[in-house]
């Protein structure tokens, strides 16, 4: 946190709700949860970008577990090849990302809603929803929070600094220091970086 606030010292406001989400996704791992994540445009690919570094290596190596290993073996050298080859990881899904699904459900019902099907098909309890939206009033994130919350899962959003609809919802909402859009959205990378290193520590180291 020292080296964050070092780079980004205007993230000093919002340094512990970031160290209290890492310690909601601590405990949601510790208890075989998963997280899903949501946004809009920029924050679509924060979403994507999230689970890459959560569902493989970012910063140090993860080999899989010892059993794994020996039950791949028995598949011969393709299975000693997959053994050497995949990662522990810590399981995370982007709702941003199924083109089908969403255009279907989109067309079919309503298009605010979509991400909201995907908790309600994807998400159990003890599962963490993480939604972007530098507004914190995305409808479309607002309504996958609600479904999430009535799922008995616990909601991290990352937002702008104003109070939203979305901060009135989540367990823990860090309301980064700016408001436009860009702004926002430059803070919101070092943020989840910070927490998916974070986890990797706590969990691979």
């Amino acid at each position: 946190m020292e080296k964050l606030l070092k780079r980004y010292p205007e993230l000093t406001v919002v340094s512990e709700d970031i160290e209290k989400a890492v310690e909601m996704l601590t405990d949601m791992y510790k208890n075989g949860g998963k997280l899903l994540c949501c946004g809009n445009g920029g924050s679509a690919s924060d979403s994507e970008h999230i689970v890459g570094e959560l569902m493989k290596s970012f910063k140090i190596k993860r080999p899989i577990k010892k059993e794994l290993c020996e039950a791949l073996a028995q598949y011969g050298d393709e299975g000693v090849a997959l053994s050497k080859a995949l990662e522990s990881t810590l399981p995370a899904i982007s709702l941003t990302g199924h083109v089908s699904l969403s255009t279907a459900y989109g067309n079919d019902k309503n298009m605010y809603m979509v991400f909201a099907q995907q908790v309600n098909g994807f998400g159990n309890k003890g599962d963490t929803l993480l939604a972007l939206t530098t507004s914190g009033n995305s409808k479309n994130c607002i309504y996958a929070a609600i479904v999430a919350k009535a799922k008995g899962m616990k909601v991290i959003g990352i937002t702008g600094k104003n109070d939203s609809k979305l901060s009135s919802i989540a367990d823990i909402c860090i309301k980064l220091p700016e408001i436009e859009t860009y702004l926002v959205q430059e803070l919101t990378l070092p943020v989840y970086h910070y927490i998916c290193s974070r986890l990797e520590k706590i969990f691979f180291s």
